[in-house]
């Protein structure tokens, strides 16, 4: 494991091994998690034969940003971060009202298979470590210099489906002895695996579940989410409840409106009949377009009148504002874009 994926306990052990007090172990751990330093030469509270035994054996994890796009229109910025085996994965900082909010990546790819999503056409590579994905939100508060108030895990790769170290980074963000982000500030995004989202409930978080929806049936969301093949709509909705009867939080479910395929009224009303009498939010999100796709956003007036409608029903819904507009592409798509211009380049 390395060194910034571990506790203070496990660090203490590290320390330990070699001959340092247990003290030292959480003046690494503020180093690496509170003042986010990229080297051991930065330490300069740690003695120098310390730090370099520390360099020789515990390699720091430090992503380094290739590019970051800025929107002309809002605060919203786009990074791309190479991590230190040259895999590259995307990161993205909005401001809100409310604060700043980072959407980080907890895979390299994604295995899941939606069809509407670009994070997938290349399948899974790999899953992010704790370290990785705490670094997404280092690397862009050292960028800024301004502290991230919230985090969204829903950038690429399916967060259920890296369990542990999803696990192991939402105690480390929200640990006292680091940012101590609260954990009702943390949003995990899921496509829907039951076991997992059912196992997320006893884990005493009180994080809030966003599940992706994306269709109120079981014949279209599988035409969308092969995910829907292995735990159907009433499974995933028992689970949900589960999560929520547990947790006290309400459930918020992401629905991706497509352009004459989940947007109609009929099915409008059928995902109210889903949610109703449940304490549920429901996130309309006009789809990204993705050009190896041919599915396209729903018109402005449809994406009201579903929205109107399920209002009308008791649901409580919001259309997700749009920040960035001008960088936007569908999550996945900076890092389809540069893996195919390295390919181009080496042609």
């Amino acid at each position: 494991m390395d060194i910034k994926s571990m506790t203070i306990a496990q660090i203490a052990d590290v320390l330990r091994e070699l001959g340092q007090p247990a003290y030292r172990a959480k003046q690494l751990y503020s180093w690496m998690h509170v003042q986010l330093a990229t080297s051991y030469d930065e330490m300069s509270n740690l003695p120098k034969a310390l730090r370099e035994a520390l360099a020789e054996s515990y390699p720091l994890t430090v992503l380094t940003k290739v590019v970051r796009l800025d929107s002309r229109l809002d605060e919203t910025k786009k990074y791309l971060f190479r991590l230190p085996d040259g895999n590259v994965i995307e990161s993205v900082r909005m401001e809100y009202h409310h604060g700043v909010s980072v959407c980080i990546s907890s895979q390299v790819g994604c295995r899941m298979g939606c069809s509407f999503c670009a994070s997938t056409l290349g399948g899974l590579v790999r899953n992010l470590t704790p370290s990785e994905m705490l670094e997404q939100v280092y690397a862009i508060t050292r960028d800024m210099g301004t502290r991230v108030d919230n985090v969204v895990v829903m950038g690429s790769g399916e967060p259920l489906d890296n369990y542990d170290n999803l696990l192991a980074f939402v105690r480390m963000v929200t640990d006292e002895n680091g940012l101590h982000i609260s954990q009702r500030n943390i949003t995990v995004s899921t496509c829907g695996l039951v076991p997992m989202l059912r196992k997320l409930a006893d884990e005493d978080l009180t994080i809030t579940p966003a599940v992706s929806l994306h269709a109120p049936n079981d014949e279209l969301r599988k035409k969308l989410m092969p995910v829907a093949n292995a735990y159907p709509i009433p499974e995933l909705m028992d689970a949900a409840w589960y999560y929520a009867e547990k947790t006290g939080r309400r459930m918020t479910f992401e629905y991706s409106l497509i352009d004459g395929v989940n947007d109609t009224p009929a099915l409008a009303k059928q995902l109210a009949g889903l949610l109703r009498g449940h304490p549920a939010h429901v996130n309309l999100i006009p789809v990204n377009p993705v050009r190896e796709r041919n599915y396209r956003r729903s018109l402005v007036k449809n994406v009201l009148q579903f929205q109107k409608m399920l209002e009308n029903e008791g649901i409580h819904v919001t259309i997700r504002r749009e920040l960035g507009s001008d960088i936007d592409a569908a999550c996945g798509q900076l890092r389809r874009h540069y893996e195919e211009s390295k390919q181009e380049l080496k042609v």
